[in-house]
């Protein structure tokens, strides 16, 4: 190299600053370099509190939620630890309709002797809405059934259901055919004369 280039070297060597002179004295090996070893301690009392505050309480009575639908009605039933009761629209089942459509809504709970059992340490309210008498009461009763087997975590009751009426745990599909064009009926056509 010629001497200007020498000269040219040495002059940007010395006008850099010199940081090694000025480093921070190092840390220990836990703590990232940029923060200080008092920090670093903080955080980490920080990160054990929070993992202690994370856990979350678990509830002392689980509730379950649960719905059923048949034709255009909806029942929508919450199954809590209680005595039995069991309320439709906020009023007792034994307030409510027809003996028939009673006993078609508690059919659950009278087919099954475990289904028995598991009701007497629950409270149900249902919320039905849509349809008529008899689709709310079918809703009714898949709610209840569906409820006890959420509720109860039980293979045997939800084979028992299975066996008995697949219904009670399933939807049924079925839906009302729309009405058609030229006839009073979805099928139905307006009969024609010939004479």
């Amino acid at each position: 190299m010629t001497e200007p280039q020498q000269q040219n070297q040495q002059q940007k060597k010395t006008s850099q600053p010199q940081t090694a002179a000025a480093a921070p004295a190092p840390t220990p090996a836990s703590t990232p370099a940029s923060i200080p070893v008092d920090m670093a301690a903080s955080n980490q009392e920080n990160q054990e509190k929070k993992k202690t505050t994370k856990k979350r309480a678990q509830p002392k009575n689980k509730v379950i939620m649960v719905k059923s639908k048949r034709k255009t009605s909806v029942a929508r039933a919450s199954l809590k630890a209680g005595s039995g009761r069991i309320r439709i629209n906020g009023v007792d089942i034994n307030a409510v309709g027809s003996a028939t459509l009673k006993n078609i809504a508690l059919d659950p709970i009278e087919i099954s002797p475990t289904a028995r059992a598991t009701i007497r340490n629950i409270d149900i309210k249902i919320n039905v809405y849509g349809g008529g008498p008899s689709s709310q009461t079918q809703a009714i009763r898949g709610a209840i059934a569906k409820g006890l087997v959420a509720y109860s975590d039980n293979p045997v009751l939800k084979a028992e259901f299975m066996q008995y009426d697949r219904v009670l745990l399933v939807d049924d599909p079925r839906r009302v055919e729309p009405k058609k064009f030229d006839g009073p009926k979805a099928r139905a056509r307006t009969q024609t004369s010939y004479r």
